[in-house]
């Protein structure tokens, strides 16, 4: 398999139209995210990726990537893993609530399919063992011929990976009270070993019996002594970690992100896998120039020649939530659509965020014309207005709205399935251009709108005055590749609502456009040639 082999394969070179130029702002990512981390038999580094719904094999001294379930293959959003002594790997699928088995020879089987938001999961003398990770979430032993589940534990407030100790007790690192417990695996009274942590988010084992815990809040590595309670940090790397796992007595930590690092001695670290954007998502350009990027659970601000910075992710103080459309209002803020179902306004550097508007299916794309915010709810196939609290519908029945603009006294909307952009103008809907094929993000500036069409993996300038029409772009990283088709990833509740692609498009004021490489984690400047 090639280096890139859980992505878009071998890093596309897009094909520019004469007049434009390209920049890769952002390389292209290694992994859509990474979460459960095992270690295999073969030596080899197993991290499952929910975002990215596969699971890849790492070579941690080569780098290679292999891709050991494919995106659109029978296990979906898989969250952690677990080997037997057979080969088999067990995984749980956290949209799908169910616990799946993938054989040595690549063959699955759904070992349990009743666990909403399964994420924990170890096997320990052959038993296995899976949670929720969930505000009432529940612990199991599960049993590999079919036979119900027995209940080891009830309402633990959201139940992270897990591991049996050098006691023969389970402990597991309980994110919503912010501790690590245990309890025996026949079940009874639970016992608080460790708290006041940095949101713990998986808990292991080294060698001499310690806990060793990654902090998704603090972005610590800790190594907590059970008999003293004395915790040494091994190493902070940043908030969103997600899970660890041993080569011997190497240790590697995955994060939400995509990064994967070995961590050394004396709080030193040895990348395997480079940070990376998990898509991304909508794109949003402020007053002083810096780039915004939503990348779900994790959203950026670059400016001109800098590097990515963190705004803001899931476990950070007002945090709206999985972002996905984003358009720039007053200076240091931002209106967001979220997973959850919600338009924000957000400013990251206060760490506060206020709702404007809830209670939708899938919001895409935002634009602002004054103090209107203009919405589109994939899910219900409606273009929406907020204004002053109060929301209309101003086109209903549309086929999965998604890039939102304005133009004049008009609304422009992408039509993903539909494979067109109209404009709503009072209550009619009327037909910009049709013919394409899974138009995404879009873009007004002046009278040219910008189209992402991830289906043609292209972007289209379309001259709204003339009706002249030309391709910018082809061969973009946008989409899935060729021959994939992804399964629908299911809300993560409380987390996040119904997870899904969207290549955004925004502008500078010199006329750049920034494009979302949502296939391969990249993000895209095409640059107008100035002769």
């Amino acid at each position: 398999m090639s280096l890139h082999a859980t992505r878009y394969p071998g890093g596309v070179n897009p094909d520019i139209a004469p007049g434009w130029q390209l920049e890769r702002l952002l390389q292209p990512s290694r992994l859509y995210g990474a979460n459960g981390l095992r270690t295999g038999a073969d030596g080899r580094l197993y991290v499952a990726q929910v975002s990215g719904s596969q699971i890849s094999a790492i070579d941690v001294d080569t780098g290679l990537v292999e891709s050991i379930s494919p995106m659109g293959g029978d296990i979906v959003a898989p969250d952690d893993l677990a080997f037997d002594a057979a080969g088999n790997l067990f995984a749980t699928e956290i949209t799908e609530g169910r616990v799946s088995m993938l054989s040595p020879s690549g063959q699955s089987r759904v070992v349990c399919g009743d666990m909403p938001c399964a994420n924990p999961i170890t096997i320990y003398n052959g038993r296995l063992f899976a949670g929720e990770c969930r505000p009432e979430g529940r612990i199991m032993e599960l049993d590999l011929n079919g036979a119900p589940p027995r209940i080891i534990l009830e309402n633990v407030p959201m139940p992270n990976a897990m591991e049996v100790g050098p006691d023969g007790k389970l402990y597991f690192p309980v994110m919503g009270v912010n501790e690590i417990w245990r309890v025996s695996l026949d079940g009874g009274q639970p016992e608080v070993v460790a708290t006041e942590l940095g949101v713990p988010d998986a808990v292991k084992f080294d060698a001499d019996g310690f806990i060793v815990s990654t902090q998704v809040g603090s972005g610590q590595v800790l190594r907590i002594n059970l008999a003293t309670g004395e915790r040494e940090v091994l190493a902070t790397i940043a908030p969103g970690l997600d899970n660890l796992s041993f080569i011997g007595k190497r240790l590697f930590v995955s994060s939400i992100s995509g990064q994967v690092n070995e961590i050394l001695g004396g709080g030193k670290l040895r990348s395997v896998i480079p940070d990376g954007m998990q898509f991304p998502l909508g794109l949003a350009v402020n007053e002083d120039g810096n780039l915004f990027i939503a990348d779900g659970g994790f959203t950026y601000t670059m400016t001109p020649g800098g590097e990515p910075q963190v705004a803001g992710m899931l476990f950070s103080p007002g945090f709206p939530g999985y972002t996905r459309g984003v358009a720039a209002s007053a200076p240091g803020e931002y209106v967001v659509t979220t997973a959850n179902g919600q338009i924000a306004r957000w400013q990251p550097a206060g760490q506060r965020s206020d709702i404007l508007a809830e209670g939708f299916d899938r919001l895409y794309g935002v634009a602002l014309a004054g103090d209107t915010v203009f919405a589109a709810d994939a899910g219900s196939g409606r273009l929406l207005a907020v204004r002053n609290g109060e929301v209309s519908t101003l086109a209903q029945d549309l086929k999965e709205p998604m890039g939102v603009a304005v133009h004049d006294d008009a609304v422009l909307v992408a039509e993903e399935k539909a494979g067109r952009v109209v404009k709503v103008v009072g209550k009619r809907v009327e037909t910009v251009l049709d013919g394409l094929r899974q138009p995404q993000g879009i873009l007004v500036l002046g009278d040219l709108l910008y189209i992402v069409d991830v289906g043609a993996k292209s972007l289209i300038e379309l001259n709204l005055s003339s009706g002249a029409q030309r391709t910018l772009a082809q061969n973009l990283p946008v989409g899935a590749p060729d021959g994939v088709v992804p399964k629908f990833l299911q809300a993560i509740p409380p987390l996040s609502g119904p997870m899904g692609p969207f290549a955004g498009i925004a502008a500078g004021a010199d006329g750049t456009l920034y494009l979302s490489g949502d296939a391969d984690g990249s993000v895209i400047a095409l640059r107008p040639i100035v002769s």
